[in-house]
C-alpha cells in the first residue's frame, strides 16, 4: 500500500491517476449531458476530452523527460515537458472557444433541459477534481515538473467550472430559468481560457530559457554569499530550466594564492551546497583569479595578497 501511494507521487504515477480520473469523468458527463441535453454539461465533457488528450501527452512528455543526457541531448531531455505544456494550453484554448461556441448556440436556440441528473455528475465531477488538482499541485511542486503543473491548472479550471455549472442547473432547477444554462457555460469559459493564458505563458517561458523565479534566484544567490569568506567575489549568475531540470552557471573570484585543488574543492562544496537547495541542478563554475583591485571587497581573513 504504501508502494502504491510512494508511486503515485512521482511525476508518471501522478499522469496515470489523472488520466484514469478523467476517463471515469467522462464517461459520466458523456452519459449525463445526453439524459439531461444541458449544454453546460457537453462544455464538461468537451473539456474533459481535452484533458485526456492532453495528459495523455503529460504522461509521454514525463517519461521522455525523465530519461538520462545522451549523445544527442547533452543537456537531458527535460525540454519535452514544456512543449507538452505547450499543447496543453493550445488545447485549453480550444476547448474554451468550444464552449463559447456551444453556449452563443444555445442561446439563439433554447432547449427544454433537465438539471436533476446533471446536479449529481457535476458534484461528483467537482470533488473528483479537487483532490486530483491538489495532488498534481503537490506532486509538481515536490518535483519540479512543468508537465504536471500544467496538468494541475487545467484540472483546476475544471474545479471552477464544474462548480459554476453545477450553481447554473441549481438555478435553473429553482427559477426554471433555462437561459442560465448558457450564461453559465460562458461563464466557465472564462476560466478555462484564463488557465490556458497561464500555462501558455509558464510553456513559452521555459521553451525560451526563461530566468528561475525570483524566489529561486535569491536562493541561489544567498547560497553563494554563504560562501563569500572563501570567495574575493562572484558575477555573471545566469539560470534556466527545463522541465525539472535546473541549469546555473556563474563566474567566482578566487585569491590567486590558492592551488587548483583548493579552488576545486571550493568549488565543489558550493556546488553541492547549491544543489541541495535546489534540487535538479545543473551548476557549471569558471574560476578567475583576484587582481588587486579586488581587495577592498575581500572578506577572506589572513589574505597575504591584501594591500594595506
Amino acid at each position: 500500500m504504501r508502494n502504491w501511494a510512494k508511486s503515485l507521487s512521482t511525476p508518471t504515477g501522478a499522469a496515470k491517476l489523472a488520466l484514469a480520473v478523467v476517463i471515469s469523468l467522462i464517461i459520466l458527463k458523456v452519459v449525463m449531458s445526453v439524459l439531461s441535453r444541458s449544454i453546460s454539461i457537453s462544455a464538461q465533457a468537451a473539456d474533459s476530452f481535452l484533458d485526456l488528450f492532453s495528459i495523455g501527452i503529460t504522461y509521454f512528455a514525463v517519461r521522455i523527460s525523465s530519461t538520462p543526457a545522451d549523445e544527442e541531448h547533452h543537456f537531458g531531455h527535460g525540454k519535452m515537458e514544456g512543449v507538452a505544456a505547450l499543447i496543453q494550453a493550445a488545447l485549453v484554448l480550444t476547448a474554451g472557444g468550444f464552449i463559447i461556441y456551444s453556449a452563443v448556440q444555445r442561446l439563439i436556440t433554447s432547449v427544454v433541459i433537465k438539471p436533476d441528473e446533471g446536479m449529481v455528475v457535476m458534484a461528483v465531477s467537482l470533488i473528483a477534481s479537487f483532490f486530483l488538482s491538489r495532488h498534481l499541485r503537490r506532486v509538481a511542486k515536490t518535483t519540479g515538473s512543468t508537465a504536471i503543473a500544467a496538468s494541475a491548472s487545467n484540472i483546476s479550471a475544471d474545479v471552477y467550472s464544474a462548480a459554476g455549472v453545477l450553481l447554473g442547473l441549481l438555478a435553473v432547477r429553482l427559477t426554471g430559468w433555462v437561459i442560465l444554462d448558457p450564461i453559465i457555460a460562458l461563464i466557465m469559459a472564462v476560466f478555462v481560457l484564463k488557465a490556458g493564458y497561464e500555462v501558455a505563458i509558464r510553456a513559452f517561458r521555459e521553451l525560451t530559457d526563461y530566468t528561475l523565479p525570483l524566489e529561486e534566484q535569491k536562493i541561489l544567490t544567498d547560497c553563494i554569499r554563504e560562501h563569500i569568506t572563501q570567495l574575493v567575489d562572484f558575477h555573471a549568475v545566469r539560470s534556466r530550466r527545463a522541465g525539472r531540470e535546473r541549469f546555473v552557471d556563474l563566474h567566482l573570484v578566487m585569491p590567486r594564492n590558492i592551488s587548483v585543488e583548493e579552488s576545486h574543492r571550493r568549488c565543489d562544496h558550493l556546488e553541492q551546497d547549491i544543489k541541495a537547495k535546489l534540487p535538479n541542478t545543473s551548476v557549471v563554475i569558471h574560476v578567475e583569479p583576484c587582481t588587486g583591485s579586488d581587495c577592498p571587497r575581500c572578506s577572506i581573513a589572513n589574505c597575504n595578497l591584501r594591500r594595506v
